[in-house]
């Protein structure tokens, strides 16, 4: 409001707060907002401190008051506007927080219901592995990459089954066409492709930079577990896969 003096028609104030004449003429009725003035035929005006008290109304309402606990807080005689609207945006940020919830689980739910086939779990991420070795390898990731898990977590089971098991499948695909190579020199053209793709898969589960690249090139020869499973692919593929990285990372991470 441009001028803090200006008089409100019951009509101009219903078009200013979004509040039907009839709702402007109940709260008069019971009480609860009666116009500062009225004209000799009747007819209602508003000022300041109307607006402020409907103001005061339609909060009290968003947060779940009736209207006679309503009446009851702006009549009672120790009431304080200011503390008021403390406590209301208080309440408001709570249930800011709860609707923001409710949204992102809204939203899972649609994803789930468009892939039809559901979200994938937790144990589907190790698959695989027992139990206990999927909760031990995701302890270890954590002290590596703290928070970073979550992320990746996100992204893997925002995925459809489906999409899981053809990344999955893309996974086996690159080692396959990689240990078909490992007789050629890593610098090799279409060995450094291959390393491209493998990048750009990496890339799907957080995001790489070339100091973790090269970090994840190290741990695929230095952890045992790793190194076995590129090994059963073909023996010497962790060796090879490793050169490979680290050649693809000497380049800019681009084929040279």
């Amino acid at each position: 409001m441009k001028n803090n003096n200006q008089q409100y028609s019951i009509t101009a104030l219903s078009k200013l707060a979004g509040v039907s004449v009839r709702t402007l003429h109940y709260y008069d009725d019971i009480g609860l907002l009666s116009p500062s003035n009225r004209s000799g035929k009747g007819y209602r005006y508003y000022d300041r401190p109307e607006l402020v008290r409907l103001q005061q109304i339609l909060f009290y309402k968003t947060i779940g008051y009736e209207l006679a606990q309503i009446k009851e807080v702006l009549d009672h005689e120790g009431f304080d506007l200011i503390q008021s609207l403390r406590e209301q945006r208080e309440a408001l940020l709570d249930k800011k927080t709860t609707l923001v919830k409710l949204i992102g689980t809204i939203d899972k739910t649609i994803n789930e219901l468009k892939n039809k086939e559901g979200m994938i779990t937790d144990e589907e991420m190790y698959d695989g592995f027992p139990v206990e070795k999927g909760k031990q390898l995701e302890q270890e990731a954590r002290k590596r990459w703290g928070d970073e898990v979550d992320g990746t977590k996100e992204r893997i089971q925002s995925m459809s089954k489906q999409g899981w098991k053809d990344t999955k499948q893309e996974a086996e695909e690159i080692n396959l066409w990689l240990g078909n190579l490992i007789h050629k020199p890593v610098d090799d053209v279409e060995v450094q492709q291959v390393i491209k793709l493998h990048f750009e898969h990496i890339n799907k589960f957080y995001e790489v930079s070339e100091e973790r690249y090269r970090g994840l090139a190290q741990l695929y020869v230095e952890d045992e577990r790793f190194k076995a499973h590129y090994d059963s692919v073909k023996p010497g593929l962790a060796n090879f896969l490793n050169q490979g990285m680290i050649k693809f990372c000497d380049n800019g991470l681009k084929i040279d």
